[in-house]
């Protein structure tokens, strides 16, 4: 099986362009959905992060969903926390993708993860994918999809690679910005060249 690798800064689209791979039959692992599913109530590393937090009655809602909002401004806070809520989920995430990304049947699939090249998940594709859009641009969509200030968008991007960093890495460059149609080219021209892959061993 042949994995592409799909990332991007926040903002810069990878929803989209995994979304149109979708409508080709090309099974989409995204690495945010995994993150969110480990934390759902009655999951292990929920009751590890509650337990870590026990101190804060407030990390866990009235019905015993992750309060992320509160999570995400200790972690922003301290480097040492940060730290140790990456140890505890990141290696649960990347089993938990192995194993969906073994089930996939399509000709090959795609793992969409914003930490692609942060984390060890680049160990698990035979080539990336870099959906990229100039950074005010990112600042601009990510600010306006979430509903929060143009400052803290700046704050997790500053947790990111940067972008002359990802373009560095990328074995293919997807430009979303510019319309839905030229990027849907650029994914058509992408998909054709990846169906001629040959799988190889990471």
């Amino acid at each position: 099986m042949t994995i592409i690798g799909l990332t991007g800064g926040i903002g810069s689209g990878k929803t989209y362009v995994s979304s149109i791979f979708k409508e080709k039959g090309i099974t989409c692992v995204d690495a945010d959905d995994v993150a969110r599913e480990i934390v759902f109530p009655g999951q292990p590393t929920l009751a590890k992060i509650a337990e870590r937090y026990a101190e804060k009655p407030d990390i866990l809602t009235a019905d015993g969903q992750l309060n992320r909002a509160l999570l995400r401004s200790i972690i922003f806070n301290n480097p040492n926390e940060k730290q140790w809520l990456e140890n505890l989920m990141h290696p649960v995430i990347r089993d938990r993708l192995v194993v969906l990304l073994n089930q996939s049947a399509s000709p090959y699939s795609l793992l969409v993860s914003p930490l692609l090249f942060e984390t060890d998940q680049k160990d698990l594709v035979h080539r990336s994918a870099v959906v990229d859009i100039p950074e005010d641009l990112q600042v601009e969509r990510a600010s306006q999809r979430d509903n929060v200030s143009k400052e803290q968008i700046k704050q997790i991007m500053q947790a990111q690679l940067t972008r002359e960093q990802r373009l560095a890495l990328a074995d293919d460059i997807i430009d979303n910005s510019i319309d839905k149609k030229e990027t849907n080219q650029q994914v058509q021209k992408l998909h054709e060249a990846y169906l001629k892959l040959k799988p190889t061993s990471n």
